[in-house]
């Protein structure tokens, strides 16, 4: 009974548009009203306790070190690099887009960062170069959501914090999956381009102009090799990164690059400030909420139910992909893997799936949750970009959906795609 009054009026208060963070809060309060198992100030307690937390200091720095590199100039001269390498390629501007969102997703950890940074320049000259605006705009948001899939990812320290998996070996673990989606939708952007005969770009390739591009984003570049070289050499944690990347893109806008205005410095906190709050008041409601699913035995009562239905692991994983890719079209990636990985590891730790393995599970069924309606994130970002209706971008979006899907059967049926770097770093 507590589960259902916990549920249903999550479910009640989610379709009412109420916030998640504010739903998850009063849906605890209520099933704490009817069963008594704790009491009331533990929802306080939880807003506190819950942020109180060094992995979780990750959270708003990557967050802010995200805004500081847009604003600061680093993603327009990673789109520089790529162009001059990659634009000459059938379909170059788009096999730019795809590797411009990769780079940039290892910099700023999330997805509709990445489609905003990389969008609003790329949909302009793309556009001017008659690609169809339905797959430029279906391109640009799945190419974003690659942002909360490679190294380092915010969905992946929220994951970490809430079942205890090491956040360097999800981050490990990320790499590869990540570089399996882009090659991917680079693969499929090619052979669309081929086939509507988008040509890449005239300019001829010369070594002066490449080294000219690549020298003049050189601290862009070196960026993901400090981040990340510096957690996978233990030389610091995932939260001391953050720090670093935050300092460090403080210093490539304000003083190598010169971009960063100081019009653009109080902008760019304002953002963060706001995104960080939004999702401590989540994290906060959602640990009090995760508690009550605990002391109640749900995950024992999901597993149970699972296992009646099949004792197959094909089976069970499919059941699970299922149940989160419906859960990523209504529900933000924070409260979706607050709510839910506490309630599906057990399950899938019973079945021999490697916790990291199956955080990776999780994300990328969420990433998919970025491009799919109603929710869809990233497709409201990449509209907004383009200043074009939802219609447009959904007659483009379900190649990519698909894309996204083989992807994701292949990273959950092939651990080795996932573990290789964290077990080789064992």
């Amino acid at each position: 009974m507590v589960a259902a009054i916990l549920f249903i009026l999550l479910a009640v208060l989610l379709i009412l548009n109420v916030p998640v963070g504010i739903a998850l809060g009063i849906s605890s309060m209520g099933a704490l009203m009817y069963s008594g198992v704790m009491s009331m100030s533990s929802i306080p307690q939880a807003l506190v306790t819950s942020c109180d937390s060094f992995p979780i200091l990750a959270i708003p720095l990557f967050i802010f070190s995200g805004d500081l590199m847009g604003a600061g100039g680093v993603s327009t001269r990673i789109l520089n690099v790529c162009n001059v390498f990659f634009g000459r390629i059938t379909g170059g501007i788009a096999i730019v887009t795809v590797i411009v969102c990769m780079f940039f997703a290892a910099v700023s950890g999330s997805g509709p960062a990445t489609v905003a940074a990389v969008g609003t320049m790329v949909v302009p000259t793309m556009l001017k170069l008659g690609y169809d605006k339905p797959f430029v705009l279906a391109l640009v948001a799945t190419a974003g959501s690659i942002g909360v899939i490679i190294p380092p990812s915010i969905p992946m320290v929220i994951y970490g914090v809430s079942t205890g998996a090491s956040v360097t070996s999800l981050f490990m673990g990320g790499f590869f999956p990540g570089l399996l989606i882009g090659c991917v939708l680079i693969a499929y952007s090619y052979f669309h381009c081929k086939r509507r005969g988008f040509t890449g770009t005239a300019d001829p390739f010369t070594w002066k102009s490449a080294w000219e591009a690549v020298w003049d984003a050189k601290w862009a570049l070196i960026n993901p090799i400090i981040i990340l070289g510096g957690i996978y050499a233990g030389i610091f944690t995932p939260t001391e990164a953050a720090a670093v990347a935050a300092i460090y893109a403080f210093v490539c806008g304000a003083f190598l690059h010169r971009e960063l205005t100081f019009k653009k410095f109080i902008k760019a906190i304002s953002t963060s400030c706001s995104t960080t709050a939004t999702t401590m008041v989540i994290l906060g409601c959602a640990t009090a909420f995760s508690k009550i699913i605990t002391i109640e035995q749900i995950p024992d009562m999901v597993a149970n139910a699972l296992m009646t239905v099949s004792s197959s692991k094909i089976v069970i994983l499919l059941l699970i992909n299922l149940l989160l890719l419906i859960v990523g079209c209504f529900m933000d990636t924070t409260p979706a893997i607050l709510i839910l990985a506490p309630i599906l590891l057990p399950v899938a730790q019973s079945i021999g799936v490697d916790p990291v393995h199956f955080g990776l599970i999780m994300v990328c069924n969420l990433a998919i949750g970025f491009i799919t309606p109603p929710l869809g994130i990233n497709l409201f970002v990449a509209s907004r970009i383009a200043d074009s209706p939802m219609e447009t971008i959904m007659k483009g979006i379900v190649p990519f959906i698909l894309v996204m899907l083989g992807c994701l059967m292949l990273i959950t049926y092939i651990p080795q795609i996932t573990m290789f770097l964290p077990n080789l770093m064992k």
